[in-house]
Formats: structure tokens, C-alpha cells, sequence
């Protein structure tokens, strides 16, 4: 175990500030409700926000973050476009090791991984669909390096690092107390932090998201296959999309589970009109519902534009 006496560190909050664009639930198709509910509730510890809903609403502190759709007829297709992972930011040291801790007492299989401005690990749930848990550490964080070749973090002590280096899991835990209770939810500000999905053309999609949508381009690194998007520097990871599946990547195969759609706050009812409109003229279909506009990137990964409450999507 560390040697050291864990730190407490104050951190912004996970998300984006009030008045930029931020994300809200992420709707996903699962094949079986019960067993989806014994994950998303159990194992990775969201609410259920109502019970008598056929929809799984999950979320933290009464705020829905996930919205799972039971009845789909095979789990997620493999070497598609649509979701490569949501990720769930939570905010603190102490919740990211008993999130962890939790997983680790279910034996789920999960990736712990130190990308330097994040602590994180991955998983999917039954049906395939992924997952990241992260805790932003900007403290840890001198700058990024990237070019279309090479992607590497200088950290605060101007080490070069991967991103991709094993987790510390002995300094993850020490912020865990001698007992912990592993079965406490998730709690209020948890939020989904970023969304992250499989494309098949990077400057296709980058024009969707910066040209169309609004964001802020990011990160353009084609020598990993792979881009991202912001909104005013906040959140470096907003959106982001990879041709890990290749250029020629089919779309889900209907019916599948998988990524039905995610939201989009936008700060207000002028912003989301505006983004309508400029994406209309990238040839982009909308399409008016009780939950918002529709649209999709080029790929067909769908998401849902609304406005913001003033706080979250």
C-alpha cells in the first residue's frame, strides 16, 4: 500500500460552467432489463430514478444521466460506428477508488488506466456497450503534445507520458477509509463527463462537431486516428471520435444494442436554433421530438440538441 497519506485536492467540478454547451443523459439499448438494472444500479452504482418506468432512468442525486431501453435483440454489434464509450465523471478521490473497489468486489473486468489528466478505468456493460469512469486530476497536467504522428502528456513535473500507463491502484485505494461502504451510490455531481463514439472519417466528423455543432476543435491527432472537441478550453474531452474500426465501418446492424442517442445542451433556445441551422447547411437532417432536435454525424452517430437548464444538460 502507498507510503504517503492520500492528499485532498480541490478540483474543478466535473462538466462543463453554466452558460457553454454541456452533455445530458446518454439513452442506450440493452437486451435485458433486469440483468441491465443489476449493473448499472449494483455494480456500477447509479439510482434508478423511477421504478415503474419500463426505461431504466438512472442517474445520481435524482440527476438522470443514463437512460437505458430494454428489448434489444442482440448485444452490441462488433467493428461498428456508434459508441465507443460515455463516460461518468465523478468528483472526488474518495468516489473514484470506492467506484473502483466496487467493481474490483464484483470481479468485473475493468482497465485501469492513468491518462495523467485523468484517473480512469474502462469497462462495457452485459450487452457491450462501453464505459469509462474518470476523475479529472488537471493538477497532475503541464500541457499536451500531440502531432498527426504521436500523442504523448507532459506532466506537471515535465515527464513525458504516455497517457496510457497502468493505474496506481495502491494510491487509487488509500483514499478509501479502513471500512468502506463499497454499496454507496454514486453521488450528487456526478456527471457525464464526455461522450466518445466510432467514426469513419475524422474531418467528416470534425466538421459536424466544430463547423456544424459549434464546439471547439481540440485535439486533431490522425497518426492514432483520432480527434476531440471542446467548448472554450473547459473540458479538453467533450466529444471525441476515432476510426479505430476502420474507414469502411458499418453501421449497427438495426435492432442491436448500442448507442441510441445522446443530448446536447446547448446554453439557450438561440444557440440550438443557430446550430440547426448551420448544420442544415452541412446537408444535416433535423428532425423535431418531444425530446429535442435529432440529428446524427456523418457516421450516424445520433444525438439530441436541447437547452440547458443552467447547470447540465
Amino acid at each position: 500500500m502507498s507510503q504517503t497519506a492520500p492528499t485532498t485536492i480541490d478540483r474543478p467540478l466535473p462538466g462543463t460552467r453554466p452558460g457553454l454547451a454541456g452533455l445530458g443523459a446518454v439513452h442506450l439499448a440493452v437486451t435485458d432489463r433486469e440483468r441491465a438494472l443489476v449493473f448499472w444500479r449494483d455494480v456500477l452504482g447509479l439510482e434508478l430514478l423511477d421504478p415503474d418506468a419500463h426505461e431504466l432512468r438512472m442517474g445520481a442525486g435524482g440527476t438522470e444521466l443514463v437512460v437505458l431501453h430494454p428489448g434489444a435483440a442482440a448485444p452490441v454489434a462488433a467493428r461498428r460506428t456508434g459508441l465507443y464509450h460515455l463516460a461518468l465523471h465523478v468528483q472526488t478521490d474518495l468516489e473514484f477508488a470506492r467506484v473502483l473497489g466496487r467493481l474490483f468486489a464484483y470481479r468485473w473486468p475493468n482497465a485501469p488506466t492513468d491518462h495523467t489528466f485523468t484517473k480512469t478505468t474502462y469497462l462495457d456493460d452485459p450487452d457491450g456497450n462501453g464505459i469509462e469512469i474518470a476523475l479529472e486530476t488537471p493538477e497532475r497536467v503541464g500541457r499536451l503534445d500531440y502531432s498527426d504522428r504521436d500523442y504523448a502528456v507532459i506532466d506537471a513535473q515535465g515527464i513525458r507520458r504516455s497517457g496510457r500507463d497502468p493505474l496506481d491502484l495502491d494510491e487509487v485505494f488509500a483514499h478509501l477509509p479502513e471500512h468502506p461502504d463499497l454499496r454507496a451510490p454514486m453521488p450528487a455531481g456526478t456527471t457525464v463527463g464526455h461522450v466518445h463514439v466510432h467514426v469513419t472519417d475524422l474531418d467528416a466528423a470534425m466538421r459536424f462537431y466544430r463547423d456544424g455543432l459549434g464546439l471547439d476543435e481540440n485535439m486533431f491527432a490522425r497518426g492514432i486516428g483520432m480527434a476531440d472537441t471542446t467548448v472554450d478550453g473547459w473540458l479538453p474531452h467533450l466529444i471525441a471520435f476515432n476510426v479505430w474500426h476502420g474507414r469502411d465501418a458499418q453501421a449497427p446492424p438495426p435492432g442491436t444494442a448500442g448507442l441510441r442517442h445522446f443530448t446536447v445542451g446547448l446554453p439557450s433556445a438561440a444557440d440550438r436554433d443557430a446550430a440547426v441551422e448551420r448544420l442544415r447547411g452541412l446537408g444535416v437532417a433535423a428532425e423535431e421530438t418531444p425530446l429535442g432536435v435529432r440529428v446524427a454525424d456523418p457516421s450516424g452517430n445520433a444525438m439530441v440538441l436541447t437547452v440547458r437548464d443552467g447547470r447540465r444538460a
